[in-house]
């Protein structure tokens, strides 16, 4: 039985409390939160979980073997390493850290430990997700062109971090997983609009070595709530809608064919594809009950988080990118290889 600790009971935290609640293999021992009404509330519900206002008593509490950390993003590399350091194994929010120097320093920490870190990707472990990493493996796509994602809403406004940490940051994890390649350069161009806050919207453009390219819009001042990402090939394309009940992931056998004339290379035939569409059965399990799973095996056998450490440490240095060319109004930023 994996004992766990969690700090932080806002947002997020009652989901993770709950998922890890229902694992057989895990037993909650404590929640650390420091309002008071949170707290009544994990014991309302939890009553034989022990709770506090301190997070040290999750760090030196003998029970607990592995720490979720689901405190606002400022909070996550020093809780995350102090937790380490403390010999736990570690579940961290995304983004992982707020820096990609502090997201390398608890990979360095928890791999000289041989202790798991995972971050909580959470739509890496939706069957939507995973399905688009399926069928991108398999090749039924064929050569990728491009991936293109929508995620706005009339939504909250975060005091801490802007609308890409904030929202950008799910789609950036997304398209990690999926693609399993790396930008070479980002642009971003963004606004606040909102006097004293972060910017609420913004458009981040990431360039490959060769013809792919990827695009994500961000938004938390739109009168509707989209959730929609394309993923085009040469073979096939995907929409996956996540706001759909039923069919979140349909695939298109459309496409583009181009035939050059034989007398002159200027006069390119290009020709429409159209076939059928059609939407593949999914997983239906919620994520974060797989992803609690995961971790708690991952903790158990010594097994490489499928979102690990260096998955968290590549969307950060995306982040981190993103917001200096946000900052310099669109200029291009040029990524290096990410080395741990």
């Amino acid at each position: 039985m994996i004992g766990i600790g969690v700090i932080g009971y806002g947002y997020w935290g009652p989901n993770l409390v709950r998922n890890f609640a229902d694992q057989s293999d895990a037993a909650v021992r404590v929640v650390c939160d420091l309002r008071e009404g949170r707290r009544t509330a994990v014991t309302r519900q939890y009553p034989h979980v022990r709770v506090t206002d301190r997070a040290a008593d999750v760090l030196e509490d003998p029970t607990v073997d592995a720490v979720v950390v689901a405190t606002p993003a400022d909070d996550h590399f020093r809780l995350g390493m102090a937790a380490l350091r403390a010999g736990k194994h570690v579940l961290i929010e995304k983004p992982m850290a707020s820096t990609a120097d502090e997201a390398a320093r608890l990979i360095d920490e928890a791999s000289q430990r041989r202790l798991t870190l995972m971050v909580d990707h959470t739509f890496v472990y939706t069957g939507a997700v995973q399905k688009m990493r399926e069928l991108t493996d398999a090749g039924e796509l064929g050569d990728i062109y491009y991936y293109d994602s929508v995620r706005i809403n009339l939504g909250l406004f975060q005091p801490d971090v802007n609308v890409l940490w904030d929202l950008a940051v799910h789609d950036l994890s997304i398209m990690d997983y999926v693609l399993q390649r790396q930008p070479t350069a980002v642009s971003a161009t963004g606004l606040a609009h909102v006097a004293g806050k972060p910017e609420n919207i913004a458009y981040l453009t990431m360039f490959f070595d060769d013809r792919l390219i990827a695009h994500v819009h961000v938004n938390w001042l739109a009168p509707v709530k989209v959730r929609r990402t394309l993923l085009g090939g040469s073979k096939r394309m995907i929409v996956f809608d996540d706001l759909e009940t039923n069919e979140k992931i349909k695939v298109y056998d459309r496409g583009i064919s181009v035939d050059p004339s034989p007398e002159s290379i200027h006069e390119m035939l290009v020709g429409y594809r159209t076939g059928d569409m059609w939407a593949p059965k999914l997983r239906l399990t919620e994520a974060l009950q797989v992803g609690a799973a995961h971790f708690l095996e991952c903790v158990a056998t010594g097994r490489r988080p499928m979102t690990d450490g260096e998955a968290g440490l590549r969307v950060v240095r995306l982040l981190e990118a993103a917001t200096a060319s946000m900052a310099g109004r669109g200029q291009l930023v040029s990524l290096d290889r990410v080395t741990v």
